[in-house]
């Protein structure tokens, strides 16, 4: 009987198919909505018949399918299938892959429906001028360091997105300045025909004219010297293995070695800057990532989840001896019409407990974890937990055309006023003149975030601290 009904409706596919392509004479016409409803007269299951895909000049279809819930020759429900068209459009734009997605039902008659997917790719060269201050925030190095160009890097950053058509990546920076830099990286998400199994590479050259030896009262301290010598020199290779077995979920196995030579006078200012007053660390390491994504928008979510737990481990010996866990986590929730509550959460241990400074950088660095509010501190620890909630609310949003023809695009422009909390705590042994340590820290403020596209967000924050500081604070995020 299955059988049967398999060939009765692959014959229906092939006819109905072949009449609906020769209806398609524009795919932006036939565009009715991103989510076709799914009518209460349609049968209780629905025979996938085909999937047409648009737009992809570049992209292979099977990236594409890759971040699909069904296939054709599936049989759903309507409520399944409303449900999975929305995921499908979700996790097609979170693969930073394209500008704009449309996934709806194009064509339905009786059981069987048509599914067309239009996709608008973005830009994926770019040879980017590269700038930017290498304090924690914009703010640290505008006003503390009074935008001072010897503490910023300059240089050429190329990027190559989807290469070979598979969102595949590769990354060159050519840097100098506060810095002289060169890395490479190459990321391929898939390399198998199941598509569940990737890698990626990174290699990495640096000299730093200028070192963060330590801290006191929580602002970093630095040595600069006089001549233009190096007083940092610093090696990074890693390969990782990435795991994916669905759409949601993603395992990263990291594997890497980095050397570190610093100058005598970094460990005449702090004995403790390395294991032993070492001027010199070459160490392998090891580390997993568990990832899961279930989010409208990654980079700026209104709904959904998003995590990451991760343990790493450096060094093969007392002298580095560091196994350190993390967790980060979002959880943005609906409660009215465009209005969003979002809880964040971010957690680090560091073990064992009287690690050197080169391992007990906590909140506020670059890179790293922080609370909004301090901005001008950082905070070394051993133990280290933030909590935030932050209200927004989407007030207006627009789309500006750029470019003319079959080049022109569109780029979205999204503004969302917020007010928000942060509490966070930092545990450290032996704290020494910390204002910051062993002590329950909190904030608040309000401001307003403006997102656009290629995932460039620009945070604009008023905050106000337990110390009496409050400042407005200027934060940008982006794909590049």
């Amino acid at each position: 009987m299955k059988f049967s009904r398999f060939f009765l409706s692959l014959f229906f596919v092939v006819v109905i198919n072949a009449f609906a392509i020769g209806q398609h004479d524009s795919v932006h016409t036939a565009i009715i909505a991103d989510t076709a409803a799914v009518k209460d007269t349609v049968p209780s299951t629905l025979f996938i018949a085909s999937i047409s895909i648009y737009g992809n000049n570049k992209t292979k279809p099977f990236i594409i399918q890759r971040e699909i819930p069904f296939k054709q020759g599936d049989y759903v429900t309507p409520e399944q299938l409303s449900k999975d068209l929305i995921t499908a459009k979700q996790q097609l734009i979170n693969t930073s892959l394209f500008l704009d997605v449309a996934v709806y039902i194009e064509n339905r008659y009786g059981q069987f429906v048509f599914i067309t997917i239009f996709v608008k790719e973005r830009w994926y060269i770019f040879p980017l001028p590269y700038f930017r201050y290498v304090d924690p925030n914009f703010n640290t190095w505008w006003v503390t360091y009074n935008h001072s160009l010897k503490r910023t890097n300059y240089g050429i950053k190329f990027l190559h997105n989807n290469i070979s058509g598979r969102n595949d990546k590769f990354t060159t920076w050519l840097v100098t300045g506060y810095s002289q830099q060169i890395a490479l990286k190459y990321e391929r998400p898939y390399f198998d025909k199941k598509l569940k199994n990737g890698f990626s590479l990174y290699v990495s050259y640096l000299h730093q004219r200028e070192l963060n030896y330590g801290t006191d009262s929580n602002k970093q301290q630095f040595f600069m010297p006089d001549s233009l010598f190096f007083v940092r020199k610093a090696i990074k290779a890693e390969a990782s293995y990435i795991y994916r077995p669905g759409l949601r979920i993603r395992h990263i196995f990291r594997l890497g070695y980095i050397y570190e030579n610093v100058a005598d006078t970094i460990l005449a200012l702090n004995k403790d800057y390395f294991s032993n007053g070492k001027t010199k660390e070459s160490f392998p390491y090891i580390g997993y990532t568990f990832r899961y994504t279930n989010a409208d928008y990654n980079p700026y979510p209104t709904k959904g989840f998003l995590g990451d737990a991760s343990i790493l481990h450096r060094g093969i010996n007392a002298e580095m001896n560091l196994t350190q866990f993390q967790f980060i986590s979002s959880y943005t929730i609906p409660i009215l019409p465009k209005t969003q509550i979002q809880f964040k959460e971010g957690a680090v241990i560091n073990l064992p407990f009287n690690q050197p400074f080169y391992n007990k950088t906590m909140f506020g660095y670059y890179g790293n974890i922080f609370m909004r509010g301090y901005e001008y501190y950082v905070v070394d620890g051993d133990v280290g937990v933030i909590g935030r909630a932050t209200l927004q609310h989407e007030i207006f949003n627009f789309k500006t055309p750029m470019g003319s023809g079959a080049k022109q695009i569109y780029i979205p422009f999204r503004f969302f006023p917020k007010l928000y909390g942060d509490v966070g705590y930092a545990y450290d042994k032996n704290p020494g003149n910390s204002l910051l340590n062993n002590k329950l820290l909190h904030s608040w403020g309000l401001g307003f975030d403006m997102v656009t596209a290629y995932d460039l967000v620009f945070k604009f924050e008023y905050s106000f601290n337990q110390l009496g500081g409050n400042g407005l604070f200027i934060h940008v995020t982006s794909d590049f």
